[in-house]
C-alpha cells in the first residue's frame, strides 16, 4: 500500500486552531517538590513549556506525514492538579490544514519534559516507575475559520 502525504492543494488558507491537554500523575511527595520549587533539574514549569513550544514547532519532522505549518502562536501552560500535573496547549496558524497535531505533539512532549526532570523522585527501591503515568492526552477544542 502506498504512503502518501494528504493532498491539500486545493484547500483555501485559513485560520486554525486547536487546544490538547493531558496529565502525568506523579506521587504526593514529587508533586510537593514541584509545588516548592525542589526539583534538582530545576524549573519544571518553564522548562516543559519550552519544550513544548519547541515540539509544536517540530512537529512535520517528528511524525512523517503531517505538513510543515506557518504556526503563528503556541501557548502551553502547565499546572498542579490533585495527583498529577496537567499541560495544556493551543496552537495557531493560518494554513490549509489543522493543527492538532501541533498541540497534541506540545502537551506529550510537555509532560515527557515533566517525567524526565522529576524521575529521580519517582522511582521505587528497583529503578521502577509504578505510580508515573502521562494520561488523558486529547484534543479539547479545534477551530477553523476565514481570514478577515
Amino acid at each position: 500500500m502506498p504512503v502518501n502525504m494528504v493532498d491539500i492543494s486545493s484547500k483555501d488558507v485559513i485560520l486554525r486552531e486547536a487546544t490538547a491537554y493531558g496529565e502525568i500523575k506523579l506521587k504526593k511527595e514529587t508533586l510537593s517538590l514541584v509545588a516548592q520549587g525542589k526539583i534538582a533539574k530545576g524549573d519544571v514549569f518553564t522548562v516543559a513549556q519550552i519544550a513544548g513550544i519547541n515540539a509544536a514547532k517540530k512537529t512535520a519532522e517528528l511524525l512523517p506525514l503531517c505538513h510543515p505549518l506557518p504556526i503563528t502562536k503556541v501557548d502551553v501552560q502547565l499546572g498542579l492538579k490533585e495527583g498529577s500535573i496537567y499541560a495544556r496547549a493551543t496552537v495557531k496558524a493560518t494554513a490549509k490544514t489543522g493543527v492538532e497535531m501541533e498541540a497534541l505533539t506540545a502537551v506529550s512532549v510537555a509532560l515527557l519534559t515533566v517525567w524526565d526532570m522529576v524521575k529521580q523522585y519517582e522511582k521505587d527501591d528497583r529503578g521502577q516507575y509504578p505510580s508515573t503515568a502521562i494520561t488523558s492526552i486529547i484534543v479539547e477544542r479545534k477551530t477553523k475559520g476565514e481570514l478577515k
